[in-house]
Order: structure tokens, then sequence, then C-alpha cells
């Protein structure tokens, strides 16, 4: 990541007015991929006059920036992370939607093969593995 969430906004012109900035700082200092209504939950403890409107406004807006990535995981809620993240792969346990994410070097590279193979240049992708965990 090179710049803030906020720095990136700035730099393309958003406005960033107090309660997006709050928003902006959580959603930088989440390790996870929350939702709007986890997103509003940890606003709401830094400023109690953040609406849940204004969450679902914000991220709008930063997604149409291309500041975060809205993910979908079949499971109904819309997810987001920093746009800016470096590359990795999600991997969703289909029994407590817990997302783990992940790189491998060699599915980087069968990816890249299996363009190549099909007269592609790969310009970019996305993976997600659905499971649940083994019984041991």
């Amino acid at each position: 990541m090179t710049d803030t969430i906020i720095a990136r906004c700035e730099a393309k012109g958003l406005r960033m007015t107090g309660q997006r900035r709050t928003i902006a700082r959580v959603l930088e200092t989440s390790d996870d991929h929350p939702d709007v209504e986890l997103l509003y939950a940890r606003a709401v403890e830094i400023d109690p006059q953040i609406s849940i409107a204004t969450v679902y406004r914000t991220v709008k807006l930063f997604e149409e920036a291309g500041i975060l990535d809205k993910l979908e995981f079949g499971d109904g809620r819309a997810r987001y992370e920093d746009a800016d993240r470096d590359h990795h792969d999600h991997l969703i346990d289909m029994v407590t939607g817990e997302v783990i994410e992940f790189v491998d070097p060699e599915i980087e590279v069968l990816q890249e093969r299996i363009a190549r193979k099909l007269g592609y240049e790969l310009r970019g992708h996305r993976l997600e593995l659905y499971g649940v965990r083994r019984k041991r």
C-alpha cells in the first residue's frame, strides 16, 4: 500500500468530511473484510453521530473512486477491502463465513499458464475458494 485511504481520496479530489475520515480510518485498521453493518458498528464507537446511511454512501463513493474493492461471497453481504492491498486470493468458510486470505505462487503460475494456453495475456484475476473445514 502506497498511501492511506484518506490520502488517496484527497488525491482524487474527494471531499473528506470528518465522518468520511473516520470511516476511512476504520477501513485502514481493519484486518478483515467488513460489511457496512460492521463498519458502522466500528465507526459509531469513534463518532456516535455517524449514521448507517453515511457509511453506505461513503463506501459507495470510495468504491466508485477505486479506493475500495467490493467483495461478494454469495452470502448476501457486500464486504469491502482496500483496493490498494497486495494481491491475494480468498478461501471462504461456508459454515462460519470466515474469509481467509492467501497467496500461493503455484496457483499464480498456473493461472498465467492457462491464460497463455488460451491465447491471453493475464491482466488480473480474482480467485475465491469455498469450503468447509475437514473433520480431524
